[in-house]
């Protein structure tokens, strides 16, 4: 069975907050999470998965598609083989860059990404920690 390093189900509170596009087929989420109150930005390819303000979505975090645990890959491979990614819309692979500890009042960070789309994931450093710098990640995604 695999671990989920993180999951919960997110709000989209708003669409490119500095009003602005970074790019023309790229959304910038803005959401906060039900159960554990995080904050997130996201990088979507909105072309291709489409969400609105006020849209809810649960997010997964899994260090590999596979069922039983087994580490990935790295090799897409189409086939007869279950994956994680079959019960999600919306899949990106990606690296963790950064993760900060709290400070005070200031909360953890963690810092991903995903061939250049980035999610910047903030709240209670309890979260975070199962995650570690430069590991590789799948974020998985799909409307509720």
């Amino acid at each position: 069975m695999v671990e989920s390093l993180f999951e919960d189900i997110f709000r989209v509170e708003k669409l490119n907050p500095d009003d602005k596009k970074l790019f023309e087929k790229v959304n910038r989420i803005e959401a906060r999470s039900e159960r554990f109150d995080m904050f997130m930005h996201l990088d979507i390819n909105s072309e291709l998965y489409p969400l609105k303000e006020g849209q809810k979505f649960f997010l997964k975090v899994v260090s590999t598609l596979n069922p039983d645990g087994t580490p990935d890959t790295g090799y897409y491979n189409p086939g007869n083989r279950q994956s994680l990614a079959d019960n999600f819309e919306y899949v990106m692979y990606g690296k963790l860059y950064r993760v900060t500890e709290s400070t005070g009042r200031e909360k953890a960070e963690l810092l991903i990404s995903f061939g250049g789309l980035l999610m910047m994931m903030k709240g209670d450093h309890s979260h975070f920690n199962k995650f570690e710098l430069d590991q590789r990640l799948f974020l998985l995604i799909r409307k509720v």
